[in-house]
């Protein structure tokens, strides 16, 4: 069968990260929402998302084919239901479809002509940015137990403190050294060839993917996801960073989501509750608005290329854009828009051109190209975001 992953009716409500990648490319727990659905699928997928990030992000459309709600999160017994669909079924969770079986001639799909299936269990769902890390340790739960079944991990060094080891589980060439990892609320998940420097103090729920870095003195409290290629340290509660991004030096970081190609400057922290321990509000692009969170915790969202230079404050709830850049003294706003450059004092417009050989720099120092298809994405966001940059 081939199944496509579509953005649902929640993309706009996960922006700034799916300004430049699809739903089904976020990262929640270990796994990306795609990784997840491959995995459990047994096959690989396509995307049906905005226009102009299908030039990254491609469909492939069969004879027939299963749509899927990337926004929904795979479990057994649902990619059971999805492996089984036949044509004109389609199953519903509550009032929201999570997939359905389609023919490549149908221009319209009418669930009215459809048998609808309820999905009676329980479902993990990502409908907007602070659930990243609000969901984060239920996440980090299923994607352990559904990779490490029946598995047995690779040698953990003596030199460690292995709290709960049973629920501790490494990739062959992942390397931790003179730590203590206490897995006794929540797993610890080490990827292929992931390093733990000396000296650290891990929580779980915690997952190193691959090829990431936890540098030496880091405090990491579950549930914390740090994406392939990542670097970091200082303190850490409850963020999940997609990957390629850094925070490589002390500082405190909660309650938090990073992009991709992000860098956190040396002592910058953000707040993740209020003074007044009020319930957080944060900025929404469907709404145009700052939403109820219904969360007392909650800190940055940072969409991919963002950076803050060293010593930079974030209050509660601060939602930054893709491609910005700020710096000290004093707070910023909380809600910065894409391609803007300052802080506390004003901003001006990040121009794509000066954004564009920073990013070409940064990426080349892990080995990626900074390509045009990149740059087409990057210069729509650039468009799409004006009306936010009134400056």
């Amino acid at each position: 069968m081939n199944y496509i992953l579509f953005d649902g009716t929640v993309r706009n409500n996960l922006l700034p990260f799916t300004f430049t990648r699809p739903v089904a490319d976020i990262r929640v727990g270990i796994l990306t929402i795609r990784e997840k659905w491959e995995k459990y699928l047994g096959s690989t997928t396509t995307t049906i998302t905005e226009e102009y990030l299908s030039e990254k992000y491609p469909m492939v459309e069969m004879p027939e084919n299963v749509l899927i709600n990337a926004s929904f999160l795979p479990n057994k017994a649902l990619a059971a239901i999805i492996e089984d669909l036949q044509e004109n079924e389609a199953v519903f969770y509550e009032d929201e479809v999570i997939a359905f079986f389609t023919k490549d001639e149908q221009e319209e799909v009418d669930f009215e002509n459809y048998k609808q299936i309820e999905f009676q269990g329980e479902v993990l769902r990502i409908e907007y940015t602070w659930d990243i890390f609000s969901k984060n340790q239920e996440a980090i739960q299923a994607d352990f137990d559904f990779l490490t079944e029946g598995r047995k991990s690779a040698a953990i060094s003596n030199t460690n403190t292995l709290i709960n080891p049973d629920n501790i589980f490494a990739e062959e060439g992942a390397s931790v050294e003179y730590s203590i990892l206490n897995a006794t609320d929540g797993p610890i998940y080490l990827g292929k060839d992931s390093e733990i420097w000396e000296g650290n103090l891990i929580r779980g729920a915690f997952a190193l993917c691959n090829n990431a870095v936890v540098k030496m003195g880091a405090k990491i409290y579950g549930a914390t996801t740090i994406g392939p290629f990542s670097k970091v340290c200082g303190e850490i509660s409850n963020s999940v960073i997609f990957g390629y991004s850094s925070k490589g030096h002390e500082g405190y970081l909660g309650n938090a989501v990073l992009g991709e190609w992000c860098n956190i400057g040396a002592d910058s922290n953000n707040s993740n509750l209020k003074n007044n321990y009020a319930q957080v509000r944060l900025w929404n692009y469907a709404t145009e608005k700052f939403e109820h969170t219904g969360l007392q915790f909650c800190g940055l969202m940072m969409g991919d290329h963002s950076k803050t230079a060293i010593n930079t404050m974030l209050n509660t709830g601060t939602v930054v854009g893709v491609n910005v850049n700020l710096y000290v003294p004093g707070f910023p706003r909380n809600f910065i828009p894409s391609f803007s450059w300052g802080g506390a004092t004003g901003f001006s417009t990040y121009l794509p051109k000066k954004a564009f050989e920073a990013a070409t720099v940064m990426m080349a120092r892990r080995g990626v190209q900074f390509d045009d298809k990149e740059a087409r994405i990057l210069e729509h966001v650039f468009e799409l975001t004006k009306k936010w940059r009134k400056y």
